[in-house]
């Protein structure tokens, strides 16, 4: 078996965005990135199962730093949300902290990593096995600009760190799971959420000046990124990482 094939490539254009039928989650869904992806896919048809504390969309609580919890929790959706289906998951729950590399401590550390890796990878580990089953199922990662370039002037070794492992990580499962599911990546730059508003001034002028684009992206601009990776519009597409920057990673 290999890698599903568009069930209908000359249908009108239009009509390969659509996620009409299709049951989706999104991790991290509730607020930022997390919540315009959330929309976009009910926008484009799609019921919806937002974790964290028109179309159906309904919000699940759920820690993704703990295997059993996701794991059940998934499974929940696909059987209350999705009537024993599931088609896309969206492993987008991040966290960013800013340390020097000499003063982390164990537990800063970890915890970047918990969240941001280990939460991506037991999401996707999860839909992965209802995937196998059905035959069927597409994954979307959010991982950052973070993980090919060096930020400056903030220390992030970690979170930087953490993102390159996701991208990577995305890679591997296109590969291993080609034959039932498609993985993909989306590596946004910076973005206008709460996440940078609580940052020195001087650092986000440092950033606008390094930005070709020469000002920030609206979360509701990532949406249509994460819909064309959901739909059969993207049916040959797998292990791609979409870097959506505003030329920020060109110069």
């Amino acid at each position: 078996m290999s890698l599903a094939a568009h069930p209908s490539p000359n249908a009108p254009l239009l009509s390969h965005f659509s996620l009409a039928g299709k049951t989706a989650l999104v991790t991290g869904g509730t607020r930022g990135i997390g919540l315009e992806v959330a929309r976009g896919l009910a926008e484009a048809g799609s019921k919806v199962a937002i974790k964290a504390s028109g179309q159906t969309v309904k919000a699940y609580k759920c820690n993704v730093t703990h295997q059993p919890e996701i794991s059940s929790t998934i499974d929940t959706v696909r059987t209350e949300l999705g009537s024993g289906v599931l088609d896309i998951v969206v492993a987008n729950a991040g966290i960013a902290t800013h340390h020097a590399g000499l003063d982390y401590t164990p537990e800063q550390f970890q915890e970047i990593m918990n969240v941001n890796l280990n939460g991506a990878f037991y999401t996707a580990q999860a839909a992965g096995r209802i995937f196998e089953k059905q035959g069927f199922g597409n994954v979307i990662f959010t991982a950052s600009v973070s993980a090919i370039l060096v930020n400056i002037p903030q220390k992030q070794a970690a979170y930087n760190a953490s993102k390159a492992a996701v991208v990577q990580l995305a890679r591997c499962l296109s590969v291993e799971w080609v034959k039932f599911a498609r993985v993909n990546c989306v590596s946004p730059g910076y973005i206008a959420t709460d996440m940078l508003d609580i940052h020195p001034k001087e650092w986000r002028e440092k950033w606008f000046g390094m930005i070709p684009a020469a000002r920030l992206c609206e979360p509701a601009e990532l949406k249509g990124a994460y819909v064309f990776l959901a739909s059969d519009a993207s049916s040959y597409m797998t292990g791609a990482n979409l870097v959506i920057d505003g030329g920020y990673t060109l110069p």
